[in-house]
């Protein structure tokens, strides 16, 4: 077990899990029932369920992934900033850093792991924005201070990092095979919708069509996630 503060173990802080892998799930509810400070008090899979349950279990922070099924983990924690603004918020994710810790960040999270880090530094993140601190790994903190010091935007590195959330979300499953109309039920808006945002991406990549955007996508999806 990884031991925890005492001055919690009168009261045990409430997680609430939301992953659409059950799998992650109950991996991290057994990793959290090991600690003698924190306990499980619910999940989800996707943001509409974890706003329910959220609203029901009142836990103390949600442990949230970025991609879940029928919606953004994104979205869910700025809809979470305004109708539970007291949960705090740790992402849970496979995506690299470098790209999506920013974002989680500015959209109201308090902490960021990638998935492949050790289960003792997913505990100590969610202790840590429990105690109402930051956490980030140290690679993405030298990184992040390396870019104020030379005074250039967090999102100047790569043209894909211009895209909005929205549009890296429909990015991305362009470049996983999803095709206009799938995108369009996943997130549960019109077809012209999710066209507006592709020409809007266009228009930010310098690209000039459907097709460019498209193998645009499918090699940016192969590099991040060459598995």
């Amino acid at each position: 077990m990884i031991s925890g503060p005492k001055r919690r173990s009168a009261r045990k802080s409430r997680v609430f899990l939301v992953d659409d892998h059950p799998l992650v799930r109950e991996w991290l509810t057994n990793l959290v029932h090991q600690q003698g400070d924190l306990i499980v008090c619910g999940e989800a899979d996707d943001p509409l369920e974890a706003l329910n349950g959220i609203a029901a279990s009142r836990p103390d922070v949600a442990v949230i992934d970025i991609t879940l099924k029928s919606g953004s983990g994104l979205e869910l924690i700025k809809q979470m900033r305004s109708s539970h603004p007291d949960v705090a918020v740790v992402v849970l994710s496979m995506h690299d850093e470098s790209l999506y810790a920013q974002r989680a960040l500015r959209a109201g999270a308090s902490g960021y792991v990638v998935k492949r880090e050790t289960p003792r530094k997913i505990i100590a993140a969610i202790r840590r924005v429990l105690d109402g601190q930051l956490y980030v790994s140290e690679g993405f903190a030298s990184l992040m201070a390396a870019r104020f010091i030379k005074g250039g935007g967090a999102d100047s590195e790569s043209p894909v990092s211009r895209l909005s959330d929205r549009e890296l979300e429909i990015f991305e499953l362009l470049g996983q095979g999803t095709d206009t109309r799938q995108i369009a039920d996943h997130l549960r808006v019109s077809i012209k919708t999710v066209q507006a945002y592709c020409e809007r991406m266009k228009k930010k990549l310098n690209l000039r069509n459907a097709t460019e955007l498209l193998c645009e996508a499918i090699r940016w999806q192969y590099k991040t996630h060459p598995s």
